[in-house]
């Protein structure tokens, strides 16, 4: 695996920023952060900082908090989006949010950290 000290920091550890990483060799690609390729096994993935594009895929309007910290934010939207580099994720989003939309990310606090917040293009 790469040096973690030089590949880019994301929202999981405070920077306003979402990474996905990539396999040189078979060319696949995926959202969580892992020491090897999924797809082929290959021991050195890639990690790139991604544009914050993407499309709806899925939505959920949360209605019930999971935690007593969520209930100051209910209702909430969750959303899957694909993004434009081809990895799909799961992020909060705007409330009239609709499958195919394309969207764009930002970072919005809930409960006590930043997490990515995507809304209309």
């Amino acid at each position: 695996m790469s040096d973690a000290a030089i590949e880019p920091a994301d929202w999981t550890a405070g920077v306003d920023a979402i990474t996905y990483q990539s396999c040189p060799s078979c060319r696949a690609v995926w959202y969580f952060r892992r020491g090897f390729c999924p797809s082929c096994g290959a021991a050195e993935p890639q990690t790139h900082r991604a544009s914050g594009k993407g499309v709806v895929y899925a939505t959920t309007l949360v209605c019930r908090a999971a935690t007593p910290e969520a209930k100051a934010h209910v209702p909430y939207m969750i959303v899957l989006v694909d993004a434009a580099e081809g990895f799909r994720m799961m992020a909060h989003g705007d409330k009239d949010l609709a499958i195919g939309d394309v969207v764009t990310a930002r970072f919005e606090n809930f409960t006590d950290r930043r997490v990515p917040y995507f809304v209309k293009a």
